[in-house]
Formats: structure tokens, sequence, C-alpha cells
């Protein structure tokens, strides 16, 4: 199907895209990487009047470290996240989960901003930001700036904390150097959608697991935090039956979806395997 017409900008700084943005209102959508919102309008679940394409603007795709964050632009592809060293080093869970988004074409053209903003719950990136703690950086019409915890970032269903007008620029990870990371996912497919994934970050002392964080895929509206799990697992060996015994509470609190590929009990089920699955491989069990 054919887009609905449509007017077209891509400003060259943040000034002029939420001055576009303020012009337009309701009837303008902003395009990232596009691999979410070209679908849309191709479907024409949504028919906006104005375009903005954010990818002209310089330093959005920058990924640098401040302290003890690594400072990710919103504008960074998948890919260049996954190539990232300073990624790799201090935020090895985001790493390992954007390695798992789609395919090689759409980590190359999305974007990491864009995919959080649109907040699939059944996305991949959203369940590793939580778990990591991550900040987001959100400018407004006016040019003020605003820090949103991951906590408080994914409001429902596709609905963030980015209100009208607003652009997300940064994402902040803290820094989680040398905790063992991994992302489990379960498709029937490759490459589809998650149909439940956790995103486990854990940090182990001699045989003993310390700290453990923990994001799940698709289990609500939003991403959410197992937070159940994280507390039982302090303290536990890193072994099968400590691990399995703190995953059984891994659904605690979840809406999960019904669908086609599985109703609400079967991925109940699956995340507490999945659950006990990722945090073995992140321990390095």
């Amino acid at each position: 199907m054919i887009p609905t017409q449509f007017d077209y900008l891509a400003p060259e700084t943040i000034e002029e895209a939420l001055a576009a943005l303020a012009e337009a209102g309701d009837d303008a959508k902003v395009m990232a990487g596009g691999q979410s919102l070209l679908p849309v309008l191709r479907m024409r679940l949504n028919a906006p009047e104005m375009v903005v394409d954010l990818r002209r603007i310089p330093g959005l795709r920058e990924i640098s470290e401040d302290g003890e964050f690594v400072v990710i632009g919103s504008m960074a592809t998948h890919t260049a996240v996954v190539e990232s060293d300073l990624v790799r080093e201090h935020a090895l869970l985001l790493s390992k989960t954007v390695a798992e988004v789609a395919d090689p074409q759409i980590r190359h053209r999305g974007t990491v901003g864009g995919a959080l903003v649109h907040a699939d719950p059944a996305g991949d990136v959203g369940a590793a930001a939580l778990a990591l703690g991550a900040e987001f950086v959100i400018v407004g019409a006016d040019g003020a700036t605003r820090t949103v915890s991951a906590d408080d970032f994914f409001v429902d269903l596709f609905e963030t904390a980015v209100g009208e007008g607003e652009l997300l620029t940064q994402v902040r990870i803290p820094k989680h150097t040398g905790w063992g990371a991994h992302y489990e996912k379960f498709v029937r497919v490759k490459h589809q959608w998650s149909i439940v994934a956790v995103a486990a970050t854990v940090r182990v002392e001699g045989s003993a697991i310390a700290e453990a964080r923990i994001g799940l895929t698709n289990m609500g509206s939003t991403p959410l935090r197992a937070t159940s799990v994280e507390e039982a697992l302090v303290g536990q060996p890193a072994t099968e039956d400590a691990v399995r015994a703190a995953a059984q509470s891994a659904a605690d609190g979840t809406n999960p979806p019904s669908d086609l590929n599985g109703d609400s009990d079967y991925r109940r089920h699956l995340a507490t395997v999945l659950t006990r699955r990722a945090v073995l491989a992140a321990a390095g069990a």
C-alpha cells in the first residue's frame, strides 16, 4: 500500500526540528531510522501531514562516555551500538540485545532512539535499557532539556515520556563494567518480534551473584523489571538449582498478551524458563 501524501523536512539542527514540530503540531511525525515509521505509513495506520527526518542533524549519532555513563546519541544505529567497543565494555547487555534486533539490514538503518520512542512492548531494546537503569535526555520546544529515568520513560503501549513537540536526544547508560550479560529471545521465526525475551545482567563475586538486573520483553504494555528475581538472586551461587528457584517468580506482576503466538499463561511459563537461561548465561555458568 502507498502512504498518503505528506510534506517532508530534513532539518540540520535540533532547533529547526523543534520549530517544525511546533508549527505542525499533531500533524507531524518524527523519523529517525524509519524502520518502525515507514511500515506504519505504508499501511496507512497513521497519515501525518509532515514528516520531520532527523538524519541530517550532527551529533545525534555519537557514542561517547561522560564519567560513569556511556552516552548514546538517539540517532546512533543499532549496528553502531553493536560495533562500539565502549558499549561492549561498559554496557554489554545493550550490545548483546541490540545484536538480536531484526536482521542486518534493519540494524544498519534503524536507530536505538527511534526504537525506544516507538516503544513497542515486543521490541528488544526497551528491556535492556530498563535493566541497565538508563536515563533519557529529552529536549522541548523551548530548548530546555530534562532527564527521565528508565522507570518513568515507558508510559504505556507505544507511549513514552517524550511529549508532543519534544525530541529524545541522548540515552545515558550507567556503566556496568565487568558485569556479565545475556539476552535470551524466544521466536518461532528468525528475526520476528519477540514472543517473550529476557535481558539479564549480573555481577558475580567469587562464585555468588552480588547484583542482578533483569528486564522482560513483551510481558505487558511496556518493558518490565523482574525485581523479585533480582532480589532473590543476590547472594546465591550461580548454579542451575539456585537460579531456577529464583526465576520462578519472573512472571509475578506481569500482564502478557494472548495472541496467535501464545496465550498469557504460555508467556508466563516462558518468562521463567528464559530468565533462568539468561541469568545462567550472564553469570557464565
